[in-house]
């Protein structure tokens, strides 16, 4: 097991977010897009209530939860979209780290202060990260959907293309009304099963929500004690580390080797110092041997950022680049940060179908690059930087019109 907005993103959010998170346990088949169904829907419910009872689930919940359910196909319509991440980050986080979310952020954490520090003090978690993935999850309970959770699990359980996954998904959110923590009336949310203001799947939820605020019940709907114990317990099960950094604006003051700005590649800041790498605003990094990578989410022209060990964290919370990078730099413009630089200049960006363009050719020339889906993933982004090197172009990782144009002549 890995992983884990204003009304205006909270559905968009969610709608490409699924992909990326680790969502329940490992080892489920994902079957592409475009794959049918078999089975009725009928049949599938039949035998689904039976595989519940004989997981353990008592009869009485099952009814109470699933009595009248029906396919809800407007969330494998959703499903089928996930165009939200095909953007560039700069728009992205434009519209997601706002300025009203970091006043939130500091709001929610002076209105929680004892809850934040005994969960700093259990988990290790600082309150600033807790609220960065609150406000981008949920606007702190503002976004969280109006959809039916089980509905949509009940769906998603019955579709072709991740319904293994989702059928433990919809177990696990009876399991959590089976002891008595939700009731059924509860689980409105978003299209993507999630629950509560920091979306947890459900087998997460069962796993790592705590109650926080003494009731004997976790609620991730209602409690800010709950959502904020529970999601630090989450983070320190992901690997967070105590009283480290997970990220850092920085500024280049020169061209360096592009090829070691990779994620999967550590040097001790002392060497980003001697490469020419500064804190904002001129100010010296500490040159000591805290290992960082350097992270370019726009290539080598764009926004810059040196990445700990911590960043992997948001990686797992959500594998999507742009989603990590914004919700680390949030957390850290609500712990005082100033606002992003926007870059050294014109940021060459490719629209969604050319990125598409972009994976096919990178495809037929030998590399995985997952989906072909216009959104730029760990596979996409090596392979690019691959292809850099090949073309003698600075390796940076970020996709150009101009290594496309050299792809399309080959």
């Amino acid at each position: 097991m890995r992983l884990l907005v204003s009304a205006l993103t909270a559905a968009a959010l969610t709608m490409a977010v699924l992909p990326a998170k680790a969502a329940g346990p490992d080892g489920f088949k994902e079957n592409p897009r475009d794959c049918k169904n078999t089975l009725q829907f009928s049949t599938w419910y039949r035998q689904f209530k039976q595989n519940a009872a004989s997981s353990g689930i008592s009869q009485r919940t099952i009814e109470r939860a699933l009595g009248g359910i029906d396919f809800d196909p407007s969330v494998i319509r959703r499903d089928r979209r996930q165009g939200f991440f095909a953007q560039s980050f700069l728009s992205f986080q434009k519209k997601l780290a706002t300025n009203n979310r970091v006043v939130a952020g500091r709001k929610k954490i002076a209105a929680n202060k004892r809850a934040f520090e005994r969960a700093e003090r259990e988990f290790g978690v600082p309150a600033e990260v807790i609220t960065g993935f609150w406000a981008l999850e949920s606007d702190f309970g503002k976004g969280m959907g109006n959809l039916s959770v089980l509905r949509s699990l009940v769906t998603l359980a019955y579709d072709c293309r991740r319904g293994e996954m989702f059928t433990e998904e919809l177990k696990a959110a009876l399991k959590i009304i089976d002891r008595g923590d939700l009731d059924p009336a509860e689980m409105i949310g978003s299209w993507a099963g999630e629950l509560g203001q920091t979306q947890f799947l459900p087998t997460r939820y069962l796993e790592y929500a705590i109650d926080y605020d003494g009731d004997k019940h976790p609620n991730l709907f209602k409690s800010d004690a709950d959502i904020i114990g529970s999601t630090a317990n989450y983070m320190k099960y992901l690997g967070w580390k105590a009283g480290k950094p997970w990220i850092e604006e920085v500024e280049l003051t020169r061209d360096l080797p592009w090829k070691e700005a990779d994620l999967a590649i550590k040097h001790p800041r002392s060497q980003w110092v001697k490469w020419g790498v500064e804190g904002r605003k001129g100010q010296r990094l500490t040159a000591d041997s805290l290992p960082a990578s350097l992270l370019l989410p726009m290539g080598r022209y764009g926004p810059a950022f040196l990445a700990y060990d911590n960043f992997g964290v948001y990686l797992q919370w959500n594998q999507s680049l742009n989603y990590a990078t914004t919700a680390a730099y949030l957390a850290t413009r609500i712990a005082g940060a100033p606002t992003m630089l926007s870059g050294r200049g014109d940021i060459p960006v490719l629209d969604g179908n050319e990125t598409k363009d972009l994976q096919r050719l990178l495809t037929r020339n030998g590399f995985d690059v997952g989906a072909v889906d216009g959104l730029v993933g760990e596979k996409t982004r090596a392979a690019v930087k691959a292809m850099q090197i090949k073309f003698d172009l600075p390796a940076d990782s970020y996709p150009t019109p101009e290594l496309l144009s050299l792809l399309r002549r080959r």
